[in-house]
């Protein structure tokens, strides 16, 4: 019902924003460098998050126009997972046959814009916003949904791609 409540201290509103910019620089950093891709492991994350989100999902059931809300924000997780899976940049040594990746601007960016939006959605009341309320339980729901479609289908994306690029750099 009520939002985050504001505090005349500006150190309270700077700290999360610090702790966010000092991420996102730790972030751009590695962005630049290649990193080992093992495409026979890219199942494991979406496999825990599926037993999280289903253990949470078990415990305590949404409503019913929670569970379509968050059938919904599932596949526009999955929407835009294939999106970020695709901005990822993948390559195959043609010698030694070992795949690479390598973050792309455009997907930190895009993890950016998420991070925003969720960001201004939180803080709807605080922003003066009328009639704004969020269920708590109902809003995580929904971002549960959102992160297992978005974590799953990105990982679904590079490994077709990674694996279709194998097989090009072994047919050559």
């Amino acid at each position: 019902m009520h939002g985050q409540p504001f505090h005349p201290n500006p150190l309270y509103q700077l700290i999360p924003v610090a702790i966010i910019l000092v991420v996102l620089a730790l972030r751009f950093r590695r962005l630049s460098r290649e990193r080992p891709l093992k495409i026979e492991r890219l199942w494991i994350v979406p496999a825990l998050y599926v037993l999280i989100a289903g253990f949470t999902f078990w415990r305590i059931p949404p409503a019913p126009m929670t569970w379509a809300i968050a059938a919904a924000a599932l596949l526009a997780g999955a929407a835009l997972g294939w999106q970020r899976g695709r901005m990822m940049r993948i390559t195959v040594n043609p010698e030694t046959h070992e795949i690479s990746q390598k973050g792309s601007l455009a997907a930190m960016a895009f993890i950016l814009v998420l991070v925003l939006v969720r960001s201004l959605a939180r803080n709807a009341e605080t922003l003066g916003i009328p009639g704004m309320h969020f269920d708590v339980m109902a809003m995580t729901d929904v971002l549960i949904a959102f992160a297992l479609g978005m974590l799953t289908m990105q990982r679904v994306e590079m490994f077709l791609r990674a694996r279709r690029l194998l097989g090009e750099a072994r047919a050559a």
